[in-house]
């Protein structure tokens, strides 16, 4: 993957001057502009520089590794982290190893994250409200969240005219069609279309259908055949069937062909023979669309038979063998309604999949999923959402769960010029939920008003959000996907990173912290090279060697920005005589001045003076009894900018 490379630091302002091409061009004429004038000074430039001089501090790899860690490059932080820990132990605060281990982590060395993240709990570090994945179905349900989404297109066996109700038989699938080149020519007077009757088609691996045919036997007719279900060893199969039984119909009262179930048996050379008609039919309402229980002992069907509290209602009888069977039992006013409910099907989950045009849905006829309790009666009912349902009809849904495939019928789409019903198959798609917030590093508030950017591998933005006082941000993404989080708010240094998404759906939360661009004078130096204090011994003037680290920065900027005219000024503590202290601190700066111009820079570019104790940084005046550390931050010196 290309990354972009960021170059940013945690301790300047952003951006470069365009006057850097000659090292021998003017100074910057911007005197209305300060901030412009200093633009182009990059602190992380300066550090590595002072590295490859051969000085280094645990402050300077700490420095180096937050301005690698707050962009978002992990695999250039860990280079840093990992030599502050080595080379620094003692002087490690407990912050760095987690950001230690959030670097190693993105970077796949797993190991030693887990290790960095141990020793930060252990020293009292805390865990921000992130970092933590669920998985638990329950758990998901109970956030309203679908944990998959669905790739839906028509299968190759489509015809221009009807073709649906799709079923399972053993390795292939079996559904309802017509036109299909067979010698049954009648057509149904609502719509002059051909009748259907059931063909079967080759299924492979990934659900492509192929060499649709006729199924032989006596399990076709001159009338409507349609949504089968067939027994796991594939002998025996349930179907509808117009009210058609030896060759004649029947209808009832107002002279309507009802629909009815029946059963068939395959024979030895693979015809469909023995048709029986289910003994809870009758010539005054309907019975169909059958499905049977895993353990094949129980058929559901719809039906608009007496105590259907609708249109038409869900049911089942118990298969007692020998062609009898116990009483209809509907399921329940929990899931029967006033309206519609068909289509049932009870898939390898014991989930029962049905259509129903009960409120809420996406219009039509919608596909919904119901769930059994323990004692076999319906627990939850769920709407099963788009692409599948749309706002036509959907229905004659089936599914394996454990191939994540299946097949539904849908008027809505009319794909291959379709007039009337055509299949679908759907193919789940693994999502998730990544959720997290926005805290300042510093202060741990939230940070309404940032953008969060989900981006592809590719660092295309793919989605923006802007979150609200609650810092909080979601999206929806794929497992086992590869992802870029960025955060960016006027005023802070944005973050970028990295996540992997596991290969199950669920719900990720992780945190993005953004660091306060650093609020420095325009032209302090030392602030934006985030200098250490050049502190002094009491009552003297030479650079201590903790010194030179700081130094060489300075050093290392002057070199790389020709145009960087400085002055140094010291200062003392408020011990001692005023005029003695500032004699001093002008010695103090002479000496800072020196050891720069020492290492080879012009001394028309540096200037030096001493303030004595003028410009205390604390309550230490005279006469006031402080302790050695709080004198000691009176004795410092600073580096200015000049025009």
């Amino acid at each position: 993957m290309k990354r972009t490379k960021i170059i940013l630091t945690t301790l300047i302002l952003v951006f470069v001057a365009a006057n850097l091409m000659s090292q021998n061009q003017k100074r910057i004429e911007v005197a209305n502009q300060e901030f412009d004038k200093y633009d182009f000074i990059d602190a992380q430039e300066i550090y590595l520089m002072v590295v490859k001089d051969g000085y280094h501090s645990a402050e300077i790899y700490k420095k180096l590794g937050d301005t690698y860690y707050y962009n978002g490059d992990y695999f250039s932080a860990v280079k840093w982290y990992e030599k502050l820990l080595e080379t620094y132990p003692n002087d490690i605060e407990t912050e760095y190893y987690y950001r230690a281990s959030e670097s190693f982590k993105s970077s796949d060395n797993k190991e030693t994250s887990q290790q960095l993240l141990s020793k930060y709990l252990e020293l009292g570090g805390v865990l921000p409200k992130s970092e933590s994945f669920k998985s638990d179905p329950e758990y998901l349900k109970k956030l309203g969240l679908i944990p998959s989404k669905y790739v839906v297109e028509p299968v190759a066996i489509n015809t221009k005219y009807s073709d649906f109700g799709p079923a399972y038989y053993k390795d292939k699938l079996v559904f309802a069609a017509s036109n299909r080149d067979t010698k049954n020519f009648k057509t149904h007077n609502w719509n002059n279309l051909p009748y259907l009757d059931l063909f079967v088609a080759d299924m492979d691996e990934a659900g492509n259908l192929s060499n649709a045919v006729e199924l032989q036997g006596e399990i076709n007719t001159p009338y409507h055949e349609s949504t089968p279900a067939f027994t796991k060893d594939g002998k025996t199969v349930y179907f509808t069937r117009n009210n058609f039984t030896k060759g004649k119909t029947a209808s009832d009262r107002h002279r309507t062909i009802k629909l009815k179930l029946y059963k068939a048996t395959r024979s030895a050379n693979g015809e469909w023979s023995n048709v029986v008609e289910l003994p809870f039919n009758s010539n005054q309402y309907s019975v169909s669309h059958a499905s049977l229980s895993n353990d094949e002992k129980r058929l559901y069907f719809a039906s608009d038979m007496p105590g259907t509290f609708g249109q038409a209602d869900l049911w089942y009888v118990d298969i007692l063998g020998n062609d009898t069977y116990g009483d209809p039992v509907n399921l329940g006013d929990k899931i029967n309604t006033r309206g519609k409910e068909t289509f049932p099907f009870i898939s390898e989950n014991n989930n029962l999949y049905f259509s129903s045009y009960r409120r809420g849905g996406e219009g039509g006829l919608d596909v919904y999923v119901a769930t059994f309790d323990e004692d076999g009666l319906i627990d939850t009912i769920s709407n099963f959402g788009a692409p599948v349902n749309s706002r036509q009809d959907d229905f004659g849904f089936i599914i394996q769960e454990s191939k994540k495939m299946g097949f539904f019928t849908s008027n809505a789409r009319g794909g291959r010029g379709s007039i009337d019903d055509e299949i679908y198959r759907f193919t789940e798609v693994c999502v998730m939920t990544i959720n997290g917030d926005v805290t300042d590093t510093d202060t741990k508030d939230f940070l309404d008003g940032t953008i969060v950017s989900l981006m592809d591998e590719d660092e295309q933005i793919i989605e923006n959000v802007t979150v609200e006082a609650d810092g909080r941000y979601s999206f929806t993404v794929e497992c086992d996907s590869y992802y870029f989080l960025k955060g960016s708010k006027e005023g802070y240094y944005s973050q970028q990173k990295p996540i992997r998404t596991p290969k199950e759906g669920g719900v990720l939360e992780t945190s993005l912290e953004l660091k306060l661009k650093d609020p420095c004078p325009p032209n302090d130096l030392g602030c934006r090279l985030s200098l250490q204090p050049i502190y002094f011994d009491y009552d003297k003037a030479d650079i201590r060697p903790d010194a030179e680290i700081e130094l060489a920065k300075i050093l290392a900027a002057m070199r790389q920005y020709p145009q960087l005219v400085i002055s140094i000024e010291s200062h003392t503590d408020s011990r001692g005589n005023d005029k003695y202290n500032e004699k001093l601190s002008g010695k103090r700066a002479k000496s800072t001045l020196e050891w720069i111009s020492n290492q080879g820079v012009d001394t028309e570019r540096l200037s030096s003076i001493g303030f004595g104790e003028a410009q205390l940084q604390n309550r230490c005046g005279n006469d006031v009894e402080c302790t050695e550390e709080e004198h000691q931050l009176n004795r410092r010196s600073m580096f200015l900018i000049q025009n």
